[in-house]
């Protein structure tokens, strides 16, 4: 449930936590413990096995994650799109499911509200179910611990996003065990990254949930596709991949793709589109980066 300079909090069947020391056999075996691994221990200090992981990800660090919750906030820091679809893109790949949760919604104007929603729902069309929330005050706390509470019972579930979303409140809201809070630059509207070492946190009220507190990050990366694999990761594009005029269509700008049709016709978001476009482009890039070295 915890890992810092070596020393790793492992929580029994029980409930008991040790501190214990991972054996020198996994550096052999270039595997690095995980939060959420489930291990076997002799009593020694050390844990001795880490059992086969369902799954796992690179950053944030964990494994049998039931789920990822990821957090963005709607305004300071405003919503990063592109970020958002690697994140979900990775998630995928690794068929770990998304909650995506939009925190201070008290921000937005009436107008604001009704382009951002209609932008989630095209997301959540897609597959990627969404709250949106706010802690601003007694009242809208307790209504978002009502949303929430329900996805986590029962699950290990990863909490991640950009440093300066309200993270931190929001563990704080539905764990027993409060985050240091940090305040936002003025200057740059990016949040100062309190969360120092990766953790798992019971839920409150004895939900029987764990929630994986990790540090914010400004920048993400796809370990596993390659730009050939990218329009397979949308899910909304794969009803149309196999419509388009030619079999090899790359979907950036050739005549007859389906693709592109369906996102002139209003089925595509294209905010999802223009990622998408950039996605690949950054793909290409590292593609002939790896060809040059």
């Amino acid at each position: 449930i915890a890992g810092i300079g070596g020393n790793y909090d492992v929580q029994l069947q029980s409930g008991e936590i040790l501190r214990l020391k991972a054996r020198g056999v996994f550096r052999l075996q270039k595997m690095t413990p995980l939060l959420g691994d489930v291990v076997t221990l002799s009593g020694d200090g050390y844990f001795d096995t880490i059992q086969p992981r369902k799954n796992e990800s690179i950053r944030p660090a964990a494994a049998n994650i039931d789920q990822m919750l990821i957090v963005f906030a709607v305004h300071r820091p405003e919503p990063h799109f592109k970020l958002l679809d690697r994140f979900l893109i990775e998630c995928d790949a690794r068929q770990i499911p998304v909650l995506m949760v939009f925190t201070k919604a008290d921000l937005l104007e009436e107008d604001e509200r009704t382009k951002l929603i209609r932008i989630l729902d095209a997301y959540r069309k897609a597959g990627y179910p969404y709250e949106l929330i706010s802690t601003q005050d007694e009242a809208a706390a307790k209504a978002a611990r009502a949303v929430l509470l329900p996805y986590l019972k029962g699950k290990l579930t990863v909490f991640a996003g950009p440093s300066g979303v309200g993270k931190s409140s929001l563990i704080n809201l539905l764990t027993d065990q409060p985050q240091e809070i940090g305040e936002l630059s003025e200057k740059i509207a990016r949040g100062k990254n309190t969360t120092r070492h990766a953790r798992l946190l019971p839920v409150t009220e004895g939900e029987g949930g764990l929630i994986g507190d990790t540090p914010g990050f400004s920048s993400f990366y796809m370990q596993r596709l390659t730009s050939m694999d990218l329009p397979m990761a949308y899910p909304e594009f794969r009803p149309y991949l196999n419509q388009c005029r030619f079999t090899n269509c790359s979907h950036l700008k050739e005549e007859g793709c389906a693709v592109r049709q369906a996102v002139r016709d209003g089925e595509i978001l294209p905010l999802r589109y223009r990622n998408f476009l950039s996605l690949t482009k950054d793909l290409l890039a590292e593609e002939k980066g790896r060809e040059l070295s």
